[in-house]
Protein backbone atom coordinates (compact mmCIF):
# COMPACT_ATOMS: atom_id res chain seq x y z
CA UNK A 1 0.00 0.00 0.00
CA UNK A 2 2.75 2.70 0.80
CA UNK A 3 4.18 1.59 -2.22
CA UNK A 4 0.64 2.30 -4.50
CA UNK A 5 1.10 5.76 -2.45
CA UNK A 6 4.76 6.50 -4.23
CA UNK A 7 3.76 5.82 -7.33
CA UNK A 8 0.39 7.68 -7.03
CA UNK A 9 0.93 10.91 -5.18
CA UNK A 10 5.11 10.85 -4.82
CA UNK A 11 5.07 9.94 -0.93
CA UNK A 12 9.15 9.60 -0.17
CA UNK A 13 9.35 5.75 0.92
CA UNK A 14 12.12 3.24 1.72
CA UNK A 15 10.89 -0.25 1.80
CA UNK A 16 12.54 -3.00 3.94
CA UNK A 17 12.34 -6.70 3.86
CA UNK A 18 13.87 -8.63 6.46
CA UNK A 19 15.21 -12.09 7.80
CA UNK A 20 12.57 -14.03 10.56
CA UNK A 21 13.85 -12.01 13.41
CA UNK A 22 14.66 -13.55 17.02
CA UNK A 23 15.42 -11.79 20.34
CA UNK A 24 13.99 -9.82 23.43
CA UNK A 25 10.27 -9.17 23.43
CA UNK A 26 9.76 -11.75 20.77
CA UNK A 27 6.42 -12.43 20.56
CA UNK A 28 5.45 -15.91 22.27
CA UNK A 29 4.09 -18.13 19.97
CA UNK A 30 7.46 -17.35 17.26
CA UNK A 31 9.47 -20.89 17.47
CA UNK A 32 12.21 -19.70 19.39
CA UNK A 33 10.02 -18.18 22.55
CA UNK A 34 7.71 -21.14 22.00
CA UNK A 35 10.26 -23.44 22.52
CA UNK A 36 11.59 -22.27 25.63
CA UNK A 37 8.70 -21.66 27.26
CA UNK A 38 7.38 -24.97 26.39
CA UNK A 39 10.15 -26.66 27.45
CA UNK A 40 10.69 -24.87 30.86
CA UNK A 41 7.09 -26.00 31.06
CA UNK A 42 7.95 -29.62 30.20
CA UNK A 43 5.70 -29.19 27.29
CA UNK A 44 6.05 -30.85 23.71
CA UNK A 45 8.09 -29.11 21.11
CA UNK A 46 5.82 -28.81 18.25
CA UNK A 47 7.94 -29.08 15.16
CA UNK A 48 5.85 -28.76 11.47
CA UNK A 49 6.47 -31.73 9.34
CA UNK A 50 9.71 -32.70 8.89
CA UNK A 51 11.31 -29.33 10.56
CA UNK A 52 13.50 -28.98 7.55
CA UNK A 53 12.05 -26.14 6.26
CA UNK A 54 15.00 -23.68 5.73
CA UNK A 55 14.90 -19.50 7.48
CA UNK A 56 17.35 -16.94 7.69
CA UNK A 57 17.57 -15.63 11.16
CA UNK A 58 18.90 -12.22 11.82
CA UNK A 59 18.97 -10.65 15.13
CA UNK A 60 16.64 -7.76 16.09
CA UNK A 61 19.30 -5.32 17.08
CA UNK A 62 21.06 -5.98 13.84
CA UNK A 63 17.42 -5.71 12.07
CA UNK A 64 17.10 -2.39 13.90
CA UNK A 65 21.15 -0.80 12.93
CA UNK A 66 20.05 -1.81 8.68
CA UNK A 67 16.62 -0.25 9.49
CA UNK A 68 19.03 3.08 10.77
CA UNK A 69 21.30 2.50 7.58
CA UNK A 70 18.38 2.44 5.00
CA UNK A 71 16.97 5.63 6.80
CA UNK A 72 20.78 7.36 6.87
CA UNK A 73 22.04 6.53 2.90
CA UNK A 74 18.65 4.68 1.09
CA UNK A 75 17.22 5.80 -2.00
CA UNK A 76 13.68 7.41 -1.98
CA UNK A 77 12.10 4.00 -3.92
CA UNK A 78 14.23 1.56 -3.27
CA UNK A 79 13.48 -1.83 -1.60
CA UNK A 80 16.18 -3.08 0.21
CA UNK A 81 16.34 -6.99 1.57
CA UNK A 82 17.67 -7.36 4.74
CA UNK A 83 19.06 -11.37 5.75
CA UNK A 84 21.19 -12.53 8.61
CA UNK A 85 23.65 -15.02 6.18
CA UNK A 86 22.17 -17.59 8.66
CA UNK A 87 20.12 -19.87 7.03
CA UNK A 88 19.05 -22.77 9.36
CA UNK A 89 16.17 -25.85 9.26
CA UNK A 90 13.49 -25.43 11.97
CA UNK A 91 14.60 -28.58 13.41
CA UNK A 92 18.70 -26.99 13.71
CA UNK A 93 17.01 -24.26 15.68
CA UNK A 94 14.77 -26.21 17.73
CA UNK A 95 18.20 -28.36 18.41
CA UNK A 96 20.22 -25.24 19.12
CA UNK A 97 17.37 -24.29 21.93
CA UNK A 98 17.32 -27.46 23.13
CA UNK A 99 21.00 -28.17 23.54
CA UNK A 100 21.88 -24.60 25.48
CA UNK A 101 18.92 -25.48 27.37
CA UNK A 102 20.12 -28.64 28.69
CA UNK A 103 23.69 -26.57 29.15
CA UNK A 104 21.90 -23.77 31.21
CA UNK A 105 18.61 -25.31 32.90
CA UNK A 106 18.95 -28.86 33.44
CA UNK A 107 16.03 -30.93 33.53
CA UNK A 108 14.49 -32.47 36.74
CA UNK A 109 15.00 -35.70 35.58
CA UNK A 110 18.07 -35.26 33.75
CA UNK A 111 17.09 -36.09 30.54
CA UNK A 112 17.72 -34.04 27.55
CA UNK A 113 15.05 -31.45 26.11
CA UNK A 114 15.79 -33.43 22.68
CA UNK A 115 12.86 -35.89 24.05
CA UNK A 116 10.41 -33.06 24.27
CA UNK A 117 10.59 -32.40 20.25
CA UNK A 118 7.30 -33.62 18.77
CA UNK A 119 6.73 -34.09 14.89
CA UNK A 120 3.01 -32.33 14.36
CA UNK A 121 0.90 -32.27 10.89
CA UNK A 122 2.62 -29.00 8.72
CA UNK A 123 0.66 -26.24 8.08
CA UNK A 124 -1.71 -25.98 5.10
CA UNK A 125 -0.36 -23.84 2.32
CA UNK A 126 2.42 -24.25 -0.83
CA UNK A 127 5.27 -25.09 0.92
CA UNK A 128 8.37 -23.40 -1.03
CA UNK A 129 10.85 -26.24 -2.58
CA UNK A 130 13.75 -27.46 0.00
CA UNK A 131 17.38 -25.58 -0.98
CA UNK A 132 20.00 -28.05 -0.61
Amino acid sequence: MIRAYHHTYGLPVLTTNCSNNYGPYQFPEKLIPLMIVNALADNPLPVYGDGRQIRDWLYVKDHCSAIRRVLEAGKVSEVYNIGGWNEKTNIDIVRTVCALLDELCTRADGNSYLEQITYVTDRPGPRPPLRH
